[in-house]
């Protein structure tokens, strides 16, 4: 009697990652997605890990959304304690005072509006009319008429429409708010905001709990989320694309000192919140290369994860023709010999069927669909030892698109993997100690991303080559500062630190014709204000160009552009 094969190995690996959105100089918040989606996204996944019996993750967490969720907590506490002012604008009207300003006003309108009409403005009537009542009036003229209690229930429905499902279904404080439905008051947005400190404040304490239970495996991406192939050697994009434009400046001076500062402060965040090392890591956006690989490693990541693309480009590069093994990309490789990481490939089909499709399915059709191609899969690789299924995708963006935040789908898809007998439902660190011993070794990785196993995303483009060439000069600025030996520690510190967000991949993912206006608006005004910023901690002028804009927008990407559908 022949034994039975091994059950799947399946990971899903969530990404929570929030660019830092703090101005430059201690300033407002810039945008509001990091405390939005803390109520809203990272405390519903906590809840359905913690409330479905076998569920478990890897959860990835970048050091500087880390350091913003502290950043509001604290700014909650304070106000709650003694009333200082908030420093994010809708938080701070939601506080009290409203602005008298008409264009502040007008801005509280606007930003209101900033949520998926389908599943959190039209799931509330009251925040419709609210918005339909704005809608009967130019904008000009909203201001004027609309008086401060009309602001103070456009922000309360706001708030309760950003909400996460775990929230709306489980706490009475929001089912007391949400019941009133209007004519809020001073003690009513003290609730709210009350709620939304205790929410923010809890996030890092309940994933902590739940890596302590080994429901979720937690890993870190380095401190800015910057590209680190990009930081070390520009001239790699060339090895997915031949015949990309790169900047005029055709090097990062010091990308290597940089690249090991990354890692070292995000190990160092990542430890002062969970208490411990993190065994692996998510490189930003999955980019990796030979150079980057070694240097994680070098760091203490025993494992890696990035793109499937990258794997195929590596195979193809390593193999010629010669054809790929029925499961190539649901196995692991080892990187650069017997002393390398492990290294994990995302499934870009299973990974966008949820981030792009099963939002209008039902869940149940959703969940049933996704087991179905997780089966074939288990059939394909015939219960080999080293078969490995990676689901990976950012844990914020997609769940707004499914109605009651994902909850349906993401509950029934836990408690199916969970109790599937052909399913193991793992981690990257228990598969490193289940692996058979001898993982094939990949001599070479063909540098690249998750996004169509390439950097396209972040540079090439003539926007994106004039911002590396913007971060170029100012680093090359502040080498000559540093070198001088006028700055003390501190300020050297802060100057690090300040370089450090002004070498995230954000900024360089949403410059480009092809991404919405008014989002390239908003990331292209704070980049030039955070390279302003840095010339003036090392008392150098700002070049001039830093007051032109660099990057106009006028496409209509699916999800907004903030995801990008790879299969």
């Amino acid at each position: 009697m022949s034994a039975e094969p091994r059950p799947l190995r399946v990971v899903l690996c969530w990404h929570m990652h929030q660019p830092d959105y703090r101005g430059p100089d201690g300033g407002d918040f810039k945008l509001p997605w990091v405390y939005l989606h803390g109520i809203k996204d990272y405390v519903d996944m906590a809840h359905h890990l913690e409330t479905v019996v076998g569920a478990r993750a890897v959860v990835n967490f970048t050091p500087t959304l880390l350091e913003q969720l502290d950043d509001y907590a604290g700014q909650i506490a304070v106000w709650l304690d003694s009333g200082e002012r908030i420093h994010d604008p809708l938080l701070a009207a939601l506080a009290g005072p409203l602005p008298t300003d008409a264009a502040a006003r007008l801005e509280i309108i606007t930003a209101c509006r900033r949520a998926n009409e389908a599943h959190l403005i039209n799931a509330f009537p009251p925040f419709r009319r609210l918005l339909d009542l704005a809608d009967c009036l130019e904008p000009a003229d909203q201001s004027a008429y609309l008086g401060d209690q009309f602001l103070v229930d456009l922000l309360m429905w706001y708030h309760i429409a950003w909400m996460g499902e775990s929230v709306q279904q489980c706490d009475e404080r929001l089912a007391t708010l949400r019941d009133k439905s209007s004519h809020y008051d001073a003690e009513d947005r003290r609730r709210m905001l009350e709620l939304i400190g205790e929410l923010i404040a809890g996030i890092v304490p309940r994933y902590r709990a739940l890596a302590e239970a080994d429901k979720v495996e937690l890993s870190v991406t380095p401190y800015a989320h910057p590209i680190l192939p990009l930081l070390l050697d520009l001239k790699s994009a060339r090895e997915a694309m031949p015949t990309v434009q790169l900047p005029e400046y055709t090097e990062y001076p010091g990308g290597e000192e940089r690249a090991k500062w990354h890692i070292r402060q995000g190990l160092e965040v990542f430890r002062q919140h969970f208490g411990h090392v993190p065994p692996g890591c998510w490189p930003a956006e999955g980019g990796v290369s030979d150079a980057a690989c070694r240097l994680l490693a070098e760091s203490g990541s025993k494992w890696l994860a990035t793109g499937q693309q990258v794997l195929h480009n590596s195979l193809e590069a390593g193999r010629g023709k010669a054809s790929l093994s029925g499961h190539w990309p649901h196995r692991p490789y080892r990187l650069d010999g017997d002393g390398g990481a492990i290294c994990f490939f995302r499934d870009d089909g299973l990974s966008d069927l949820i981030g792009f499709t099963y939002s209008t399915w039902h869940a149940e059709d959703a969940v049933a669909n996704l087991v179905e191609h997780l089966e074939n899969i288990a059939r394909e690789s015939k219960g080999a030892e080293d078969a490995v299924v990676s689901i990976i995708m950012d844990g914020e963006n997609a769940w707004e698109y499914y109605p009651h935040n994902g909850s349906y789908f993401l509950q029934g898809l836990y408690q199916r993997l969970a109790d599937h007998p052909g399913i193991e439902l793992t981690t990257y660190q228990d598969c490193l100690h289940d692996l058979p011993e001898k993982i094939e070794c990949l001599p070479s990785i063909v540098a690249g991303s998750w996004v169509y196993g390439t950097f396209s995303t972040w540079i090439g483009d003539k926007d994106k080559n004039r911002a590396w060439d913007m971060l170029i000069e100012a680093k090359r600025a502040v080498d000559q500062v540093l070198a001088s030996g006028r700055l003390s520690a501190k300020q050297q510190d802060q100057v690090l630190i300040q370089l450090a967000h002004c070498e995230g991949s954000d900024w360089f993912w949403w410059f480009g014709d092809y991404n919405p206006a008014g989002t390239v608006s908003d990331f292209e005004q704070l980049y030039r204000q955070q390279l302003a910023y840095l010339y003036g901690l090392i008392g150098v002028e700002a070049p001039a160009y830093l007051g032109e804009v660099l990057s106009h927008g006028s496409g209509e990407p699916a999800r907004g552009g903030v995801m990008r559908q790879t299969s």
